[in-house]
């Protein structure tokens, strides 16, 4: 359990770190967007190139991977059914919370867990290769598509020519789209197994290590605009979405891997740790790029993680 431990940490103590940065102004008044901008379109799509680039392939297909992608599917699915039907969510809020309540923080804490848990780092990499390659390119071309549409990033987009319309606009938007740009260049050097040289990828590489600090940090200094567990009528939507991604998912998984693909022992705890996993800090970098559910993305990340520390302890005790 000292990985799980030492996971959760790290989290709270950078987050922590970016709450007194903003509390005390230490970088000034500009210093949260200036920064998520930096994780938006430099840090972040540093790491996923790097790390698709070195991607094999051949691991790409697991029974974990399938066992996850069907409970993010259903998850999702349940969240879209409330978001439509109930709360009557637009685009852009659909998107940040159908992300909320599927995508995982595994850099912070699938590999530790991976590895102190599992004793196998290798079990995390197909669904972060789905994550980066599938989840975040979909949500992302809904954000700026929306942008670009005429009224999702208050901060940038309202000043810039809208390009294109129709078929033209979507088909656009992949090639506008820094993390997209990335990930399908990533992915290029992982399917020919090309590999630039190390003179080229070391800068990148270093780079893209500041990636998820950054992210934390902005996270951290976003706690000043108010706190997670405040009443209003954004509280319902706020724990539905905790409840989905922290219970729903992995109980919907342990069903799937026992049931429809008779898994057992490691192999079934891995999938379940996986989907237990609390929201990554992506999610709140894409909501705070396109100002689209930024408080609601701000919340879950925060809250998911406090609720993981029981649920991950849970499901390594029962199934371990």
């Amino acid at each position: 359990m000292r990985g799980v431990l030492t996971g959760f940490v790290t989290i709270w103590g950078v987050i922590g770190v970016g709450w007194l940065i903003e509390r005390f102004r230490l970088l000034g008044p500009h210093a949260r967007p200036v920064l998520a901008r930096l994780a938006f379109f430099i840090t972040t799509p540093a790491l996923l190139f790097t790390t698709l680039a070195a991607a094999t392939p051949a691991v790409m297909i697991t029974p974990t991977l399938v066992v996850f992608v069907l409970s993010a599917g259903v998850t999702a699915a349940l969240y879209v059914a409330l978001a439509t039907l109930v709360w009557r969510s637009g685009w852009g809020e659909l998107a940040i919370g159908t992300l909320s309540v599927c995508y995982v923080n595994l850099a912070n804490l699938g590999i530790p867990i991976a590895a102190y848990v599992l004793g196998d780092v290798s079990v995390v990499v197909p669904i972060l290769l789905f994550q980066f390659l599938v989840a975040a390119p979909v949500a992302v071309t809904v954000l700026e598509s929306q942008a670009r549409h005429g009224g999702a990033d208050a901060q940038q987009t309202r000043s810039e020519p809208r390009r294109g319309g129709g078929v033209t606009r979507w088909i656009g938007v992949p090639l506008r789209n820094p993390i997209l740009t990335a990930s399908a260049l990533g992915l290029a050097l992982a399917v020919t197994g090309w590999r630039p040289p190390v003179e080229v990828m070391r800068p990148i590489d270093v780079i893209g290590s500041a990636a998820v600090p950054v992210a934390l940090l902005v996270l951290g200094m976003s706690l000043n605009d108010g706190r997670p567990w405040e009443p209003g009528p954004a509280a319902t939507p706020r724990y539905t979405v905790v409840a989905l991604k922290a219970v729903v998912q992995p109980a919907v998984a342990y069903l799937i891997g026992r049931y429809l693909f008779d898994l057992s022992g490691t192999s079934l705890l891995a999938a379940v740790l996986i989907a237990a996993l609390p929201t990554g800090q992506n999610v709140f970098v894409f909501a705070s790029r396109y100002g689209r559910g930024e408080a609601l993305a701000r919340d879950v990340v925060m809250l998911s993680t406090l609720v993981a520390t029981v649920c991950l302890s849970t499901v390594a005790y029962v199934l371990g």
